[in-house]
């Protein structure tokens, strides 16, 4: 009973701070981003899961895995954030479900985007042996067991710390949710964040300081315009957006745990990441990562002028 009247006064706390700020806007810019990305994304995994040259590529299957953890994100984000703006009641384990779903997908685009740099790294460096080794049957076990490792910590932090609390919330919000649980003396939460997001910039770093060392010499870095540098400038601007947001997360969470800011400070720093920051990478990462693929880019000419022949059969 203490627990659920916890909850409750956190909530109302937190939708006081966002009326007095009128921080509802904010799912204005929300909706848009997702709207755009919830467009592009499919058209992408239609192009990609169409044609077989594409399907069978490892670096394909990663982009497709990192669209569909994007899309699954964004969903429960902007619907968290609606029934935020609007002040629906919702059960608090109907909210602690919704946040592990967001965290799983949310790890899942970062550990994805982390394996893309390793194949990459991979694929430079051992040529001869890189698609007998990822085969499009081993690239979908990976896959899966992405998924899978990522689910585990969340699933079994809320199985151990499952709160059989009725209480109905004024917002569902990840911060509160875990933030409270971190309160009951679970500091797995934070280190959780800190650990993977460290682990995944310096798996980062290593394999793009190697494959600089390893393709100097070949001539590819000399212009300033180059195709690799403009890649590697895309993709590491890319990475940069992905992994801030994770970073000012785990902000968020000492930040409710210590209690040594203004909770104004603290809803506005949660409302800048969830409502624009979370979302602004998803948004660019059809284009960035997809479209500046040269096979993406042609089969997906291909398959829109294949739509427009037989739309103008069918009106013939």
């Amino acid at each position: 009973m203490q627990f659920g009247k916890e909850i409750v006064n956190f909530t109302q706390d937190w939708v006081a701070v966002v009326e007095s700020w009128r921080l509802e806007l904010f799912c204005i810019p929300a909706t848009v981003i997702t709207l755009a990305t919830l467009i592009a994304n499919p058209v992408l995994l239609c192009c990609i899961f169409t044609f077989r040259a594409l399907r069978q590529e490892t670096r394909y299957l990663l982009v497709a895995n990192t669209l569909v953890a994007d899309m699954l994100f964004l969903v429960l984000n902007l619907t968290t954030t609606f029934i935020n703006s609007v002040e629906v009641r919702i059960s608090w384990m109907a909210c602690e479900l919704m946040t592990i779903v967001l965290v799983t997908a949310y790890s899942c685009a970062i550990l994805t985007v982390t394996v893309m740099v390793v194949d990459t790294f991979a694929a430079v460096n051992w040529p001869l042996h890189y698609h007998d080794f990822l085969t499009p049957a081993r690239t979908y076990s990976l896959l899966v067991l992405m998924w899978v490792l990522v689910a585990i910590f969340p699933l079994t932090l809320l199985i151990i710390k499952w709160e059989s609390s009725t209480e109905n919330v004024f917002a569902c919000l990840a911060v509160i949710s875990l933030g409270l649980i971190q309160n009951k003396n679970v500091e797995g939460v934070y280190v959780y964040f800190l650990v993977c997001a460290i682990a995944c910039s310096l798996v980062i770093f290593y394999c793009y300081i190697r494959l600089y060392m390893v393709t100097r010499t070949q001539g590819i870095w000399q212009t300033r315009f180059s195709r690799a540098r403009v890649t590697v400038l895309a993709h590491g601007v890319l990475l940069f957006l992905y992994f801030v947001p994770g970073f000012l997360f785990a902000l968020e969470l000492l930040m409710f745990r210590e209690q040594s800011s203004h909770p104004d400070v603290n809803v506005l720093i949660s409302t800048l990441n969830g409502s624009f920051f979370m979302l602004l990478p998803r948004a660019l990462a059809p284009y960035l990562y997809g479209l500046r693929y040269r096979e993406i880019s042609e089969y997906l000419t291909l398959l829109l002028h294949r739509q427009r022949r037989l739309s103008q059969i069918s009106l013939s």
